[in-house]
């Protein structure tokens, strides 16, 4: 059997050749390289194969921005809750208002 190597030398021309990616990405999306739990990705990738096809990275940029959203939309209420207690003297907390932990007295109740 014939052992096949690599060429020493080719006769390219690289004097026209640009730099950077071969496929652009989408504007206002950037290529990462980042770290998941395997079971992150088992998870999607699943998903995308019980879908019929689709794309699992696209899955996970959408549970992120689900995320984002629901994060801003709880920080927007509780924005609204305090400004509304306010008039009624209710003082702002560092701690987590409604971390029954937190409270005194409440053992046995």
């Amino acid at each position: 059997m014939k052992k096949v190597g690599a060429e020493k030398r080719r006769n390219i021309d690289f004097s026209g050749a640009v730099r950077g990616p071969v496929v652009r990405p989408a504007l206002g999306k950037t290529k990462i390289s980042i770290r998941l739990d395997n079971t992150v990705l088992e998870y999607f990738r699943e998903m995308v194969d019980r879908a019929g096809g689709g794309n699992y990275q696209t899955l996970i940029n959408d549970a992120l921005l689900e995320h984002i959203s629901r994060r801003s939309t709880l920080e927007d209420l509780r924005q609204v809750v305090r400004e509304e207690l306010a008039p009624y003297g209710a003082a702002p907390s560092s701690k987590h208002a409604g971390s029954r932990s937190s409270h005194r007295g409440n053992s046995g109740r």
